[in-house]
């Protein structure tokens, strides 16, 4: 008789430990005194799996959710304006625009930087950090954050060749000002980190190691390039308005002159608001929606090894269980803490 019994109790203990973690509550039912449920003080206690904990932390909402929508809609507000006010500038003050090589195609240069440069690339560096998107799948997010970069990076390739189109119909010189020497930079080494993107981050065949080492120049790139792009369309902007205002000139403060000011110290705020949002730990994306890239191809979904290990009552089986699930684990606080929000 104890021998069944202790064979129909092991049974029950297999068949709860093929349940989902999560299903499986973490305080015994009581159902009268067992003296082989009291937990033993000399044993250390069972530590829950990487699956639990990541669910656990996964369903915590965003720290400070009002400052962080307030923030959105502040930036989402200074850069549809910013894009008005370049329209505003090439179509009131300028020649508006074309492609015939006058200056009205030299006008797109200014328009599809701010528009896709500035504004697009950086909600393509906060899309990951919006709350409603974290219960979307990750693949989608990075093909969105992807698709959104490349936007902006065709604009801005087609903006330049209006510049070198307009300078070469007008007999005016390329690429000798500090301005076109980091425009030019700029979107090179975004054109690079769009393809690293790809490569590493977007397909499936890039090792978890190669991802974690290269996620802190990623990131670090990413921004460093937007910091730039703000910084080299306000020289940009100001050098325009120093070689077009002739009477009254640039000194004198004419309308136009205050209009593109302005457009300047609206181009500072987006990109601050930006940069504050992409720097702010507590408002990434939770570690649980990380998981699912860390696996690689042909790899045991996250929660399989440790149910089916579950089944076997062997030690090793349990201690590569442990090992397994810690080295998971740390991979993906490693890459959490990356900062896996920013750009391509």
């Amino acid at each position: 008789m104890r021998r069944d019994a202790r064979s129909g109790q092991g049974g029950g203990a297999r068949g709860a430990a093929l349940l989902p973690p999560l299903l499986c509550p973490s305080r015994p039912v009581p159902a009268g005194p067992d003296p082989a449920s009291e937990p033993d003080p000399a044993r250390p206690p069972t530590r829950p799996s990487f699956a639990v904990l990541a669910a656990a932390h996964g369903a915590r909402k965003m720290e400070d959710y009002g400052r962080f929508l307030a923030l959105l809609g502040s930036a989402l507000l200074v850069g549809f304006v910013s894009v008005i006010l370049s329209l505003v500038w090439v179509f009131h003050y300028r020649e508006g625009l074309s492609w015939d090589g006058s200056a009205a195609e030299f006008n797109w240069h200014p328009v599809l930087v701010i528009t896709g440069f500035v504004f697009i690339q950086g909600i393509a560096i906060i899309v990951y950090r919006l709350p409603w998107t974290w219960k979307c799948s990750k693949l989608l997010m990075k093909f969105i954050h992807a698709g959104l970069n490349t936007i902006a990076m065709i604009l801005a390739i087609v903006s330049m060749v209006a510049v070198f189109d307009f300078h070469n119909a007008k007999n005016i010189p390329n690429m000798y000002s500090l301005h076109s020497w980091i425009g030019l930079t700029a979107v090179i080494f975004y054109s690079l980190q769009l393809f690293l993107g790809f490569a590493v981050f977007l397909l499936p065949f890039a090792p978890v190691h190669l991802r974690a080492a290269l996620m802190p120049i990623h990131v670090y790139s990413g921004l460093a390039i937007f910091a730039t792009v703000i910084a080299t369309a306000l020289m940009g902007i100001t050098e325009k308005l120093i070689f077009a205002l002739k009477t009254p000139a640039y000194s004198a403060s004419p309308p136009e002159a205050t209009l593109v000011n302005s457009l300047g110290l609206l181009l500072v705020v987006f990109g601050s608001l930006i940069l504050w949002m992409a720097s702010r730990p507590h408002w990434k994306r939770p570690p649980a929606e990380n998981a699912k890239i860390l696996r690689p191809v042909g790899a045991t979904p996250e929660g399989t090894e440790v149910e089916s290990t579950m089944t076997n009552s062997s030690n090793a089986d349990k201690s590569d269980l442990r090992s397994n699930t810690d080295a998971a684990r740390k991979q993906n606080m490693k890459l959490d803490d990356a900062g896996q929000r920013s750009t391509m």
